[in-house]
């Protein structure tokens, strides 16, 4: 990764157009040939970015840029379509590289796969009588995170987050629909269990049959001590 601190101006040319006046900024080049530009401020967003693939070249300034301070072009091409980034670099302050080697991926506590896991254990926590049919119950466009029967037999698909949001809510419906073209299997009737659940997406939820359910990912996991909670 190579990281620029550079006062620039940056132009955006393609299908559409932005600009970035002249501004002291981060230059971030990374291996896989995403360039992003930062500010000091708007938190982890970049100002402005070309992703991947693309080519970065380094040219002279013409005559009018170079009268105008610029001492160095950065011209940024995409591979796949017309758009460029055009970075017209005035004066540079640092300039580094660094080989980060292959990461890992985020490991976090409480994802979805251990929601998955553990209510597969608990599957009554859906409701008495439920019976486990299958994790990632695989169909045509994706796994169904869980697969299980009620108590009166009838089947009922599971989709977990860790936070519930509209999205989610869409994913499952896509699954119940095709779910219930299935007669071995039909009627399905679709659970959406997160940590956290917005309003806007319960709302959706409800309004298409979808049942909300929250899972305290603490007490499923045996770590919750409820005789220190004030409430």
């Amino acid at each position: 990764m190579r990281l620029v601190i550079a006062r620039c101006s940056v132009d955006y040319v393609g299908r559409l157009r932005a600009h970035l006046p002249l501004a002291v900024r981060l230059l971030m080049v990374k291996a896989d040939g995403s360039v992003l530009i930062h500010s000091d401020g708007g938190s982890y967003k970049p100002l402005n970015w070309m992703s991947p693939p693309a080519t970065l070249r380094s040219v002279e300034p013409d005559e009018i840029d170079a009268e105008a301070g610029v001492t160095e072009v950065w011209n940024v091409q995409s591979a796949k379509t017309d758009d460029r980034l055009i970075i017209s670099i005035h004066e540079r302050f640092s300039d580094v590289s660094h080989d980060l080697g292959t990461d890992p991926g985020l490991i976090k506590d409480g994802v979805e796969a251990d929601l998955q896991r553990l209510l597969a254990e608990q599957i009554n926590r859906l409701g008495e009588g439920h019976t486990l049919i299958r994790r990632e119950y695989m169909t045509a466009i994706g796994p169904v995170d869980i697969l299980a029967r009620d108590a009166t037999g009838a089947t009922v698909a599971v989709e977990l987050k860790r936070r519930g949001d509209i999205d989610g809510v869409e994913q499952l419906t896509r699954y119940l629909e095709l779910l219930n073209r299935d007669p071995l299997l039909a009627p399905v009737r679709g659970i959406f269990a997160a940590q956290q659940i917005k309003p806007q997406a319960r709302v959706l939820a409800e309004d298409r049959g979808i049942t909300c359910l929250t899972l305290d990912y603490d007490a499923m996991r045996g770590v919750d001590d409820r005789d220190s909670r004030l409430f």
